[in-house]
């Protein structure tokens, strides 16, 4: 049984476990440079920036869904999905569509004008996955980023 609830601070270690899984599907593991503590603190501390859903399968955490709250001055508040990750053993399970619903039920509920992410563009396996939502892809646009 897959049961999804809000992340609380004492799964941090394994989400963090999970960024790296997806970092390194993502051929990227050496960009992954936030600390532990800092990726705690802004989720949990005094003003958080992000906000979590986990999918637990037999009491270990097997998948996460990230977000924050990104504004347009177009459409007003919008949550981002930072990340969505399943772990590779929990897989064809249907835990990331539980997550991704869970986020559609909490970005409606908080009245957010829709949802924004960004798939890399050989992922297919993820790019069909959203495209069973109904999701636009926009070819018009470019990332573009400052590390500082």
């Amino acid at each position: 049984m897959i049961t999804i609830r809000r992340a609380e601070r004492k799964d941090c270690a394994r989400m963090m476990e999970l960024v790296r899984e997806l970092a390194l599907y993502e051929k990227a593991p050496e960009q992954v440079t936030v600390s532990q503590e800092h990726f705690e603190e802004c989720g949990f501390g005094p003003n958080p920036v992000w906000w979590a859903f986990v999918a637990e399968a037999a009491g270990v955490i097997a998948g996460m869904a990230l977000y924050y709250i990104r504004y347009s001055t177009w459409k007003g508040m919008r949550m981002y999905l930072e990340d969505i990750v399943v772990t590779d053993s929990h897989r064809g399970q249907g835990i990331g569509k539980l997550l991704f619903d869970q986020l559609l039920v909490e970005a409606r509920e908080k009245k957010f004008s829709g949802m924004m992410w960004q798939v890399l563009d050989w992922n297919e396996p993820a790019i069909n996955f959203y495209k069973k939502y109904g999701a636009s892809f926009d070819p018009e646009w470019l990332n573009a980023s400052i590390d500082l």
